[in-house]
């Protein structure tokens, strides 16, 4: 018989290109709370030198995510553009209304993605819509049914 552990969650980190920007989105947008703040200027693994950055926590009842703000060397790549995309695909928050809820996001630096709006029109289906973040980082917004 196996062994069973306990693994606790912590949080997951996103790199940001722009902290302050994120902060208006995740914090006034999704209602996270400011955490912990750290200054790092020593070498991290996996960046190459030198590195200087902000570590941002942030916090909305169970989900921290730690937001990553690089001042040196800077930020690379993109972020997931397709659900079946290898990797962390979205976020995904429940919301009493998915056209509010975006609308919302809009208004603290999201894009809406319309494509991805499912349920319209059917009381009985769950609700979603996807939003980008200022960095293109996709967040659904669903509702459930009943």
């Amino acid at each position: 018989m196996a062994l069973c552990r306990t693994y606790t969650p912590s949080h997951f980190g996103l790199c940001v290109a722009d902290l302050d920007r994120s902060m208006r989105f995740y914090c006034d947008g999704l209602g996270f709370a400011v955490g912990e703040r750290y200054e790092l200027d020593r070498q991290i693994a996996e960046v190459d030198p030198p590195c200087d950055l902000t570590s941002q926590f942030i916090h909305n009842g169970g989900m921290t995510i730690e937001l990553l703000a690089y001042r040196s060397p800077g930020v690379i790549g993109a972020p997931s553009t397709r659900r079946n995309q290898l990797g962390l695909t979205h976020l995904s928050f429940l919301v009493d209304d998915v056209e509010q809820a975006a609308a919302d996001l809009v208004s603290h630096g999201g894009t809406v993605l319309a494509e991805t709006r499912s349920g319209a029109g059917d009381p009985s289906a769950v609700q979603i819509l996807f939003v980008h973040d200022p960095d293109g980082v996709r967040v659904e917004m669903m509702t459930l049914p009943g």
